[in-house]
């Protein structure tokens, strides 16, 4: 799959680094290869030399510039399809609130052991909830803060 233009943020000689095409989360970004692989182990030399500091920075950055509550940073993909990527998913207050109050994601509560169900959550349930209601909803819900556009700008930026 291509990447349309206007969602990449930097690119290097192995990587290019955009938004998630398909998120209306702000902030989600993706890590891809520019070798169509689907294993680190796979990756030229000049690749797995530039990974660790690209996953660093792109941490630093999305830490420093929008200031999420927590950031997951992961591998999920097997589709040989797509070369190796990684997922950047920010999970900001007001996510994790909108998590909270919809009560279609109250039924994991029951898979809860903790009896503190109903104030933890994991990085699972929090990354199933942005999946749904970012990515595949119709109608994500709202946003609070910038809009996708001006953190792709402001990101965009870091990076220069």
């Amino acid at each position: 799959m291509e990447v349309a233009p206007r969602f990449i943020l930097h690119e290097t000689a192995h990587w290019i680094l955009n938004h998630h095409m398909s998120s209306a989360l702000p902030g989600y970004l993706m890590l891809g290869s520019r070798t169509h692989v689907n294993s680190l182990a796979e990756l030229p030399d000049g690749a797995l030399a530039e990974l660790g500091g690209l996953l660093a920075k792109v941490q630093t950055t999305i830490e420093s510039q929008l200031k999420p509550k927590w950031l997951y940073i992961s591998r999920f993909g097997h589709d040989p399809g797509y070369p190796i990527h990684f997922h950047f998913i920010p999970v900001y207050h007001w996510v994790e609130d909108l998590f909270w109050k919809d009560k279609r994601y109250r039924l994991l509560e029951t898979f809860a052991t903790n009896d503190n169900a109903t104030s933890l959550t994991d990085g699972a349930e929090l990354t199933l909830f942005i999946w749904r209601e970012f990515g595949e909803s119709p109608e994500p819900p709202p946003i609070q803060g910038p809009s996708t556009d001006q953190v792709i700008d402001l990101l965009r930026g870091s990076f220069r």
